[in-house]
């Protein structure tokens, strides 16, 4: 099994936690997002969307994170990744959208990079279209979570589940881009009860073959 991605991708990310918290052996090709390895010929054929992570598993090459998430828990179950019942993984997929359908694409790197070069839009005026839609997100998975019998040690129950997986780095990189996190105390508390598990801290940027030497 192949994952192509990168250090930085928070969508990669969440699949490098499933694949460890399954205990999955895979190899990691990096495309440097940066340079624009993920435009070359090669990679188009894997991914025509040209983004990571993409995943290739013997003949099945699959893209989109939360595709291969999916596809992970049914064909690797344990861990389960959703919960047994039906309102149950109605709501960690409804967490996990905030994420990665309301938020995360709002402030990817191209997203980013069109509405500086092609739009002209200052770096001040980039910051705050990313704090805006960083804080919306987080301010509603906060809501959800907070004061629901559902949640527990992680975003729904006891055990990690895909909404941890999507919170984890999104939460990061709120912390990254200088957003007070602070102010979203249950998220926070479920964030630093996600690093402690080893799957999750070893799949973090800092601990990925391509995270920068300058930047250790």
């Amino acid at each position: 099994m192949k994952l192509y991605g990168y250090w930085r991708s928070l969508a990669a990310f969440r699949v490098r936690i499933a694949l460890n918290l399954k205990g999955i052996d895979y190899e990691g090709e990096s495309m440097d997002l940066i340079k624009g390895d993920q435009f070359s010929d090669a990679y188009r054929k894997i991914n025509p969307q040209m983004v990571v992570p993409a995943l290739v598993d013997g003949d099945t090459v699959l893209t989109q994170s939360m595709a291969i998430l999916e596809y992970l828990d049914e064909v690797h179950p344990e861990p389960a990744l959703l919960p047994a019942d039906p309102v149950g993984r109605a709501r960690v997929r409804s967490i996990c959208q905030i994420t990665v359908a309301d938020t995360h694409p709002l402030v990817v790197p191209r997203i980013r990079k069109y509405i500086t070069q092609d739009l002209g839009h200052s770096e001040d005026e980039l910051t705050a279209w990313i704090h805006h839609w960083i804080t919306a997100g987080l301010a509603a998975m906060e809501e959800m979570v907070a004061d629901n019998p559902a949640t527990g040690t992680y975003c729904h129950g006891d055990s990690l589940t895909m909404a941890d997986l999507c919170l984890v780095p999104q939460f990061g990189a709120a912390r990254l881009f200088g957003v007070d996190t602070a102010a979203y105390p249950t998220l926070q508390r479920i964030f630093e009860a996600c690093m402690k598990v080893p799957a999750v801290f070893d799949a973090r940027p800092q601990a990925q073959p391509d995270f920068p030497e300058e930047m250790k």
